[in-house]
């Protein structure tokens, strides 16, 4: 059964930074892409950043309104994929969710992606 698990979510001051960390189990995501999403509630899940597979030289892609703050990358060996935040904003504030696709490219599309975690709360206070 595939899982993916975040951690490292928690309460920050505007322009403080966190780490987010998702383990994969269950199969082999090397070849795959990962990345994360977030939502606000009552509103649509948001892409936040992607990180191809290894076809795709593990490529990034990220959101508009993260580049330059947020980056994001994987261990293979590991199954982690990490999203580091900086500069975080109230506007930041969601539930994080992890993402893994069944192919390699790291698309900003929801639909693109197979598997979710159950989410981690950032929360970023004024």
């Amino acid at each position: 059964q595939v899982q993916l698990v975040e951690s490292g979510g928690g309460l920050v001051q505007t322009g403080g930074s966190l780490m987010l960390s998702c383990e994969a189990s269950g199969r082999t995501f090397s070849s795959a892409a990962m990345g994360w999403f977030r939502q606000v509630p009552g509103k649509e899940r948001e892409f936040v950043a992607a990180i191809g597979g290894v076809g795709w030289s593990e490529r990034e892609n990220y959101a508009d309104s993260v580049k330059g703050r947020f980056t994001i990358s994987r261990d293979i060996d590991k199954k982690m994929v990490y999203l580091q935040m900086g500069n975080l904003q109230p506007g930041d504030t969601a539930v994080y969710y992890c993402v893994a696709s069944h192919g390699p490219i790291p698309q900003a599309m929801a639909g693109s992606y197979a598997y979710w975690g159950q989410g981690t709360q950032v929360t970023v206070s004024s």
